[in-house]
């Protein structure tokens, strides 16, 4: 049978087309766009969601700077006691700077979120204000020794400030711990080397779930595959490109970016024709494994249990710490033309001097594998405790050595127990008493191979 189309059919078909699709287009939601990043025709894309960006958008705005103050007047380490940071500052500017600072990490709280009401803001007895200020020094360090980086006040790009991170939270919503070992059901197939374990680091990706602690950790090379058909040259195994995949897409994630943001399409691994973002992540690397062993590590002596991770650690940073999702942190927004003594170096750059009930750590000597000879650091390490030591005669200080867990039980024992003997001779070749040196067992043991296992803590103690 035949069916005929007269015009008012074709018209009638028309319109119901139309209609359905006007009803589709509603329901559609926007297309990503993508923007050609590399020459045409070598898939150097970057794609963007405008439903993604818009989510973001009100995580990014960036408060209205506090008005500015004169400049001129008292210093506010001649004003107020215990100021070792951000001392040579008028008491003006050094007002402003703290209720910033406020705002950015406890707009509820304030002041007493460090301070405790009836002692004085002198008083060093909350955990938060000691991490405070080496917070303080910590952000001065990226913006003067990390420009190639964050920009800062040496380069182009815009610093950081504690809002970066902090945004309007006490904790920054993107911290890390050390993720707790996982028993394998059955080695009858080998190790699956932490695969096929949900992880949101990893975008619930089958890639093994810790790969932070590699890399923003520890000092690991990053590999993928090797680059000859023989076991020659660049020998990396299967493994080690997985654990590489993980971090990658821990950066990707973090940036909200594709993997061409930063590597040529048409040889991802080498640098030839790579984007510069290559060279600013290759720096941003280094930058966050030295935030990591320089200025979180050291303070775990002086958080509460609670603030610990479940493996005991404190909370470390890594690319999504700052980035939170955005190719630049806040897209590039400046706040430290507003503050710029965040952008360079003030005061002492050494551990705090923790007072009252919370033991802290006066400072952490790192030893080379199987050795208990002092390094140049340890020695810039031990003469900031020395120094630390002088200025307050009631502390004392607690020695504790540690090795990895690698290699015999009873020599590592003796080699823990050497070390601490190296920094206590140090210590007092530096001028202070033995009397104030005690030597203590750990009361853990390092449960890795890396080389903030390999160390001595200085703990100081009333």
């Amino acid at each position: 049978m035949t069916i005929r189309r007269t015009p008012s059919t074709r018209l009638s078909l028309v319109a119901v087309a139309l209609v359905a699709s006007a009803v589709l287009t509603g329901c559609e939601r926007p297309p990503p766009e993508s923007v050609q990043h590399g020459f045409r025709g070598t898939g150097m894309v970057q794609v963007y969601n405008a439903r993604t960006l818009e989510a973001q958008a009100p995580n990014n705005v960036v408060p209205d700077p506090v008005p500015a103050v004169p400049g001129d007047g008292p210093k506010a380490k001649d004003v107020y006691k215990n100021v070792q940071v951000l001392g040579d500052l008028s008491v003006a500017e050094f007002n402003r700077t703290m209720v910033a600072i406020s705002a950015w990490v406890s707009p509820k709280e304030q002041c007493t979120y460090c301070h405790m009401a009836g002692e004085g803001f002198e008083s060093d007895s909350m955990y938060t204000k000691v991490v405070a200020r080496r917070m303080l020094q910590m952000t001065q360090a990226i913006n003067s020794k990390w420009s190639a980086h964050v920009g800062g006040t040496n380069g182009n790009g815009a610093g950081v400030t504690c809002f970066t991170c902090h945004r309007g939270q006490h904790n920054p919503s993107e911290l890390w711990f050390r993720a707790p070992p996982q028993v394998q059901a059955s080695r009858a197939l080998g190790n699956d080397a932490g695969q096929n374990r949900p992880s949101p680091g990893v975008t619930l990706a089958s890639l093994p779930y810790d790969a932070l602690t590699d890399y923003l950790l520890d000092a690991k090379e990053i590999r993928v595959g090797g680059t000859t058909a023989l076991p020659t040259g660049n020998r990396q195994n299967i493994k080690q490109t997985e654990f590489t995949f993980a971090l990658m897409i821990h950066m990707s994630n973090s940036l909200g970016v594709n993997c061409t943001y930063c590597h040529n399409s048409q040889n991802f691994a080498g640098w030839e024709g790579a984007p510069p973002q290559r060279v600013t992540a290759w720096h941003g690397i280094r930058m966050a494994r030295e935030i990591n062993n320089v200025y979180m590590e050291p303070l775990q002596a002086v958080f509460p249990a609670a603030r610990l991770g479940p493996t005991g650690d404190v909370a470390k940073v890594g690319c999504a710490t700052c980035h939170q999702g955005a190719y630049k942190p806040l897209y590039g927004a400046n706040m430290l033309k507003d503050y710029p003594v965040l952008g360079r170096i003030t005061g002492s750059t050494a551990g705090p001097v923790v007072a009252g009930p919370i033991a802290g750590l006066l400072g952490r000597v790192l030893f080379d594998t199987g050795k208990f000879d002092l390094t140049p650091d340890a020695k810039k390490q031990i003469a900031a405790a020395s120094q630390a030591l002088a200025r307050d005669a009631s502390l004392k200080v607690d020695l504790s050595g540690f090795t990895d867990r690698t290699g015999n039980a009873n020599a590592n024992a003796e080699l823990a127990k050497n070390r601490a003997f190296a920094v206590r001779d140090a210590l007092t070749a530096a001028g202070v008493p033995q009397a104030r040196i005690n030597l203590r067992k750990p009361e853990l043991v390092i449960a890795g191979a890396d080389g903030s296992s390999r160390r001595v803590d200085l703990v100081a103690v009333k």
